[in-house]
């Protein structure tokens, strides 16, 4: 049997929505129903009858139930403060507590509309029964869910590491681009005052050389005009007094100056200091730069080793570099590539590595692992020596190769020849020949470079221009 609230709530429903009134109208017969659906009614049936007792309405106007109005809004109130006072949800069409759970519906019902004949046959179980179940669902499927988050948050964690380091290595790049800029631009203004300082001694020499010369061409005209007045006042004398004096003014007019110099290399050799000037420019330069054939990429560093700012040289520091866990670094073997991958023809470079009590200089693929480390070293796709005892050489090959070497090495020179599928090392000092690997490669290598406690250094070539 329906309770009390239920039956007040099929009374206070529309015949047509059978919902609560929503803003209820009287017709002429006394039968109410919210305006809408009213509206909504006579549209589709194309007359204006009484939903109910099909009774004709004439009337334009369509007056409010105010009074039952009231009444609906006073039962939603009551039934909402009810619902917020209890600790369950009730039922929308009875205002009974959901007590079952229907399985063909998958929705929580009343005891009311277990009665009912849409739930006839219908499969229904306590709430708190169908609640569990679906729990223990939701936990089982929630597990995968929480582990994708935790792996989201680690990603966007390195992914805000990484955009952080992004932008302080723009800043340190940056820097560095302009302090090797101001040393070039502090050498071309060197080499500029240099020239003009060359320039002006020229000018100053030249300017005096000619001062003097002038100076002298002065002196000589000076002596030069006084003789011949003295001799043009002669010639105007009377011809007894003049022949009285010819002999005289005959040895007076003899020259003893010799004919004036030409003037020679006495102007600026402009040709010597604008003739091939930029070349000649950027030919002392290159005295003052190096050429290193291969160069690290910081992004590939294991963060306990730090690298020069040329990035030509590493070594292992005490404490880990705050750098982003990117794919491309290591983070097992203290290992950093260099920054340009090869896979076809020859190439060469010398390893200074000094006084580190172990090392390990060579080349390795592209598809390396870069993270986590187990054994000696990754397996395959390693082609390197290493020092590995003070004085103690070996080839990473496997088993290990045992090198027999006469003195400590300083520097090691690797040489890739891609093509023909070889490595090989060598003591740069005497040519003397170390090991020598022998593969098919079929992908991009790198060189790759593991100091200890000492700096090992990238050499640099010796830089030449020839002229054709």
């Amino acid at each position: 049997m329906a309770s009390g609230s239920s039956l007040l709530e099929e009374e206070l429903s529309c015949p047509v929505c059978s919902e609560i009134f929503r803003d209820p109208v009287i017709l002429t017969c006394s039968h109410s129903f919210c305006k809408a659906c009213l509206q909504q009614y006579w549209d589709q049936k194309g007359s204006r009858e009484c939903p109910v007792c099909r009774r004709k309405y004439s009337k334009g106007f369509l007056p409010p139930n105010l009074a039952l109005r009231n009444t609906c809004e006073a039962f939603l109130k009551e039934r909402s403060q009810r619902a917020e006072a209890g600790s369950e949800v009730l039922c929308s069409l009875h205002s009974e507590k959901l007590k079952l759970f229907c399985w063909d519906d998958q929705t929580p019902i009343c005891l009311v509309c277990q009665t009912s004949e849409k739930h006839e046959n219908h499969k229904l179980r306590p709430v708190q029964e169908a609640a569990g179940k679906y729990k223990e669902k939701l936990r089982t499927a929630l597990a995968p869910l929480q582990k994708k988050l935790e792996a989201f948050n680690a990603v966007k964690l390195i992914c805000d590491q990484t955009a952080e380091h992004i932008k302080s290595q723009a800043k340190h790049t940056e820097r560095q681009i302009k302090m090797e800029f101001e040393k070039l631009q502090q050498f071309l203004k060197d080499e500029e005052a240099a020239r003009i300082t060359a320039l002006r001694e020229e000018e100053e020499q030249k300017s005096q050389m000619m001062k003097e010369k002038i100076e002298k061409m002065t002196e000589e005209i000076s002596s030069l005009s006084e003789q011949i007045r003295a001799i043009e006042q002669e010639l105007g004398a009377e011809d007894v007094s003049f022949l009285q004096q010819t002999p005289s003014s005959l040895t007076r007019a003899q020259c003893t100056l010799g004919d004036p110099e030409k003037v020679s290399g006495a102007l600026i050799d402009v040709a010597k200091h604008l003739g091939n000037l930029k070349y000649r420019v950027w030919e002392k330069m290159l005295g003052t730069v190096q050429y290193t054939p291969v160069t690290l990429d910081p992004n590939t560093a294991h963060p306990k080793l730090s690298l020069s700012e040329d990035l030509t040289s590493v070594r292992c520091s005490d404490e880990s570099q705050q750098v982003p866990d990117n794919p491309e670094r290591f983070d097992g073997w203290w290992w950093v590539l260099g920054s340009e991958g090869f896979s076809s023809g020859r190439h060469c470079w010398d390893v200074e590595v000094g006084d580190n009590e172990y090392w390990v200089v060579g080349v390795v693929k592209e598809s390396i692992s870069r993270k986590g480390h187990g054994g000696a070293c990754p397996a395959g796709g390693v082609w390197g020596i290493e020092q590995y005892w003070s004085g103690k050489y070996r080839a990473m090959t496997s088993p290990r190769t045992l090198l027999t070497v006469q003195r400590n090495l300083q520097r090691v020179r690797v040489q890739l020849d891609w093509d023909r599928g070889e490595v090989s090392f060598s003591d740069p000092s005497d040519n003397t020949p170390l090991y020598t690997f022998k593969h098919s490669f079929t992908e991009r290598l790198f060189p790759f470079f593991r100091p200890s406690t000492h700096r090992m250094q990238i050499c640099p070539l010796k830089v030449s221009v020839s002229v054709k």
